[in-house]
C-alpha cells in the first residue's frame, strides 16, 4: 500500500489540511484533490472511488471529508484501517469538527498524520502512541532555549555590572564633596525594609556602621530603632543642617543592592506578610469564663447530584482568665440530635455528662487550668456523618456547555434555610486563559486569579433574602471537566449540634462567674467533584 496524500476537505471541495507523503508534484496532488468532489456520489454506501490512476478512500466527518489518495495497487483493507486511525486522531486535536476548528489545529493534525504514515506506508501505532510522540520534547529545541536563556543572563550581568560601576563612581564623587559622608538624600525617609545588623558596613563607604562587611538580618524593626539610639557618630564631620540620618529603601538603594548581588555578595532581606496573608485572630476573651463551640465541615458533592462524603467534627473548649474561677462545672444543652456522637475528655466525668449533661472534672477538688493559649482546654468532642443530601448547607450546580467557539458556564447555589452563611467564596478552576473570563451575570462579586487560573465568586451574606443565586460567564472552548473540582468556603454562627451552654455551676459555694459562648461553623474541605 502507498498513500499518496491525506487531506481534510469541505464538502464544497475546499482543502483545509493536506499532507503529501511521496515525491510527486504539488500541481498533480492538487489536481487529484480538486477532482474528488465531482466523483463523490450522493446516497452511495461505499466510501471509496477509483479512477484510472488513483483510488480515493474517504469518510464523512460532519460537514467535512477525511480523504486518503492511494495508488490502485494498494490493499483496500489496509487503506480502510489507515483511514480509521486518522479518523480517531482528528477529534483528539480539534475540539470542533468544522472548517474553523480544523484550520486552527492544522499544524497539530499534520504532525499527527506524519506519525501515522511514513513514506506512504502506515506505521504500526495507536492513537495514544501518536499523541505521546507528538508531545515529546525536542533535544534541539531544548538546547536552543538554553543557549537563548544563557545569552539573556549574560546580558543582565553586564547591565548589573555597568549599574554597579555607575553607582560606585557617584558614591566616590559624593564622598569627596561631602568630606567623607555619604549623601543622605540617597536613602529616603521611612521605615526600614531591609535591616542592617549593628556590625554592618556598606562596602566602599569607609565606616559609619562598624568594621564588618556582612549584612545581618533583623525581623524586629522597632528593636533596630531602639538599638540605634545613643550610637556615637562615626564621622567627625556633621551633616548639613536639615539632613537627618534617614534610612529607607528607595530605587537607588535597590539598585545598589542589586549591584552587590551581581558581585557575589549575599543580601538577606526580610519579607513582611501582606494584609491578605495575615490570618484573622479572634479577639481575646474579656469575660472570666469563655466557651468556644466550633464545628468543622468536610463535604464532597458529586457534580451530577448526590453526596459522597458528609462529615462534621465539633469541639467545645473552655478558657478561664482567673484561677479563682476554675472550680466550676459546665451545664450544656446538646440539641437532641441522635446522629451526633459525643465524646468527653478523659479527665471529664463521663457518667455525669451522660446523665445530667454536666461537664465536670472527675476530681471535683481540682480546678480547670487557666491561662491557656488558643481556644483553651477541650472538654467535649462530637462527630456526625450522614448521606442525606438535604443536610448540606450549600449545594452547587455547574453547567458548562460548548457552543461554537465559546463555552458558556452557568453556576447556581442553593442554601439550606437552617444556616445564615457569611463570607462565602466559590472557587471555580478554569483552563489556562490569557484574559479574564467574560462574566455576563453574577449575584455578588467576582475576582479572577490569573496566577492560579481560578474564578472566585464571593457573597458576603446568604440569608432568607438570597437563598439562591447564579453566575454566568463565557470562556474559550474547553473540556467541561476542567471546571471541576469546585471549592467552597464559608462561616456560620450556628452549628449542626446546636450545642448551648445553659449555666455555669460553681463548686465553691460562691456566685457563678460571668461567662460567654462563641459558636462558629467553618469549612475544612468543601468540594464539588
Amino acid at each position: 500500500m502507498v498513500v499518496l496524500a491525506a487531506s481534510i476537505i469541505s464538502k464544497s471541495g475546499k482543502p483545509l489540511v493536506s499532507r503529501q507523503f511521496v515525491d510527486m508534484s504539488r500541481i498533480r496532488i492538487e489536481g487529484y484533490l480538486a477532482a474528488f468532489p465531482k466523483l463523490v456520489g450522493i446516497g452511495k454506501q461505499h466510501t471509496y472511488v477509483e479512477t484510472e490512476n488513483v483510488r480515493y478512500v474517504y469518510q464523512p466527518i460532519e460537514s467535512l471529508y477525511l480523504l486518503l489518495v492511494t495508488n490502485k495497487q494498494s490493499n483496500i483493507l489496509e487503506d480502510l484501517d489507515t483511514l480509521r486511525l486518522l479518523s480517531k486522531l482528528v477529534p483528539e486535536y480539534s475540539y470542533s469538527l468544522d472548517e474553523e476548528g480544523i484550520c486552527k489545529t492544522a499544524f497539530e493534525l499534520i504532525f499527527a498524520f506524519d506519525e501515522a504514515i511514513s513514506l506512504g506506508h502506515k506505521e504500526n501505532v495507536t492513537v495514544a502512541q501518536v499523541k505521546q510522540y507528538c508531545e515529546m520534547e525536542s533535544h534541539e529545541e531544548r538546547l536552543h532555549k538554553l543557549v537563548l536563556q544563557s545569552k539573556i543572563n549574560d546580558t543582565k550581568d553586564v547591565m548589573k555590572r555597568k549599574a554597579s560601576e555607575i553607582d560606585k563612581s557617584k558614591i566616590e564623587k559624593n564622598r569627596g564633596e561631602r568630606g567623607g559622608f555619604m549623601p543622605l538624600q540617597s536613602m529616603s525617609s521611612g521605615r526600614i525594609d531591609s535591616g542592617f545588623g549593628s556590625d554592618t558596613s556598606l562596602p566602599g563607604t569607609g565606616g559609619g556602621y562598624g568594621s564588618s562587611s556582612g549584612f545581618g538580618l533583623t525581623t524586629d524593626i522597632d528593636s533596630f530603632s531602639t538599638k540605634s539610639k545613643g550610637r556615637p557618630a562615626a564621622s567627625a564631620t556633621a551633616p548639613p543642617k536639615g539632613l537627618g540620618m534617614q534610612l529607607g529603601k528607595t530605587q537607588r538603594t535597590n539598585q545598589f543592592l542589586e549591584s552587590l548581588k551581581a558581585e557575589g555578595e549575599v543580601i538577606v532581606e526580610d519579607v513582611r506578610p501582606t494584609v491578605g496573608q495575615s490570618k484573622p485572630v479572634a479577639p481575646p476573651p474579656t469575660d472570666p469564663v469563655t466557651l468556644n463551640a466550633e464545628e468543622k465541615l468536610n463535604v464532597t458533592l458529586k457534580r451530577d447530584g448526590g453526596i459522597s462524603n458528609f462529615d462534621v467534627q465539633g469541639t467545645l473548649s473552655l478558657q478561664i482568665l482567673n484561677q479563682d474561677d476554675g472550680h466550676i462545672q459546665v451545664q450544656v444543652e446538646t440539641g437532641g440530635n441522635p446522629a451526633i456522637l459525643f465524646k468527653t475528655h478523659p479527665n471529664i466525668n463521663k457518667e455525669l455528662f451522660n446523665n445530667e449533661n454536666i461537664l465536670g472534672l472527675k476530681d471535683p477538688s481540682r480546678p480547670f487550668p487557666t491561662g491557656q493559649s488558643g481556644d483553651g482546654v477541650s472538654l467535649l468532642k462530637w462527630r456526625m456523618q450522614s448521606g442525606d443530601e438535604s443536610l448540606v448547607p450549600l449545594s452547587i450546580n455547574c453547567w458548562p456547555s460548548v457552543s461554537g467557539n465559546e463555552t458558556y458556564v452557568n453556576i447556581e447555589y442553593e442554601a439550606f434555610s437552617l444556616f445564615d452563611l457569611q463570607n462565602v467564596v466559590i472557587s471555580v478552576p478554569l483552563p489556562a486563559l490569557r484574559e479574564a473570563p467574560s462574566v455576563r451575570q453574577v449575584d455578588g462579586d467576582w475576582r479572577f486569579d490569573s496566577r492560579n487560573s481560578v474564578l472566585e465568586w464571593s457573597i458576603v451574606l446568604i440569608d432568607n433574602s438570597n437563598r439562591s443565586g447564579s453566575m454566568e460567564f463565557v470562556v474559550p472552548p474547553a473540556d467541561p471537566a476542567s471546571f471541576f473540582p469546585i471549592s467552597v468556603r464559608f462561616t456560620a454562627a450556628s452549628t449542626f449540634s446546636d450545642l448551648k451552654v445553659a449555666n455555669i455551676l460553681p463548686l465553691g459555694g460562691g456566685p457563678a462567674p460571668k461567662f460567654s459562648q462563641r459558636t462558629l461553623l467553618t469549612t475544612e474541605t468543601y468540594q464539588v467533584v
